[in-house]
């Protein structure tokens, strides 16, 4: 399986605090990434830098083989992000916010209307596209939110936290549409507080804690190997591992 992204030695420091502290990872193309650690091991400040919104005290990020940065057009064309903090207008309709979107990355016309459509009915939201956002319940907006990462037809698309505090339903909807980008050749990075989430959709886990990697892997061969330890799930492996909870 080929790297689409490679993350080369990256650090980050925050006064006397190192939070991350050169980390190095691959991320394949086609693959869903389980992206793990507890609050404060430096998730959200890795992919900070890997988005470009944060500079990097050191190391460097490559897309396809070459270094990017933060005037780099193509590579965040070629990226979506879906923030924990759900960032919508509530003064839009369903559709109008994934036009808006869909416009920032260069779709308009009939590529733009179709691409909305289209996105709108894998999130399962086009019989409310012309509803706004403040009549949806937290599931659906967390779904729009998605739609509003996606329409672009992003290479790769970075997930925090997609799933907090939903309707089951809602969550379901979530992990196939996951799925299925992946289906469709879309890279993901997924970070989640739930297991089990990351137990029925990745392919491949990175564990990290105090800004380092501590496990990283082949799902399969991480619950084989912690097996022996009479470690029977992804949740006590992780417990094990950093001596954490996976949620605070």
């Amino acid at each position: 399986m080929s790297t689409i992204l490679e993350i080369k030695s990256l650090k980050k420091a925050f006064g006397e605090k190192e939070v991350v502290n050169g980390l190095s990872f691959r991320v394949n193309k086609g693959e869903i990434l389980g992206f793990l650690g507890p609050n404060g091991a430096g998730k959200s400040t890795t992919i900070s830098m890997i988005t470009t919104v944060l500079d990097a005290d050191g190391g460097k990020v490559l897309f396809e083989e070459r270094e990017v940065n933060g005037n780099d057009n193509d590579f965040k064309k070629a990226l979506g992000y879906v923030p924990q903090d759900i960032a919508l207008f509530n003064d839009l309709t369903a559709y109008d916010n994934i036009a808006f979107f869909g416009s920032l990355y260069g779709l308009k016309g009939s590529s733009l209307k179709n691409r909305v459509k289209e996105t709108l009915e894998l999130v399962g939201l086009y019989d409310r596209k012309n509803d706004y956002p403040d009549s949806f319940s937290g599931g659906m907006k967390r779904r729009l939110n998605i739609a509003c990462s996606i329409v672009h037809k992003p290479k790769i698309l970075i997930m925090d936290e997609p799933t907090v505090g939903i309707d089951p339903q809602s969550r379901n909807n979530i992990l196939e549409v996951t799925k299925s980008l992946r289906d469709e050749g879309t890279t993901v990075i997924y970070t989640s507080h739930y297991m089990e989430e990351v137990e029925a959709i990745c392919n491949r886990l990175i564990i990290l804690d105090n800004g380092q990697i501590v496990e990283a892997g082949d799902k399969e061969e991480i619950k084989n190997k912690y097996k022996n330890k009479g470690l029977n799930n992804l949740e006590e492996i992780f417990l094990y591992i950093t001596g954490k909870e996976l949620r605070d």
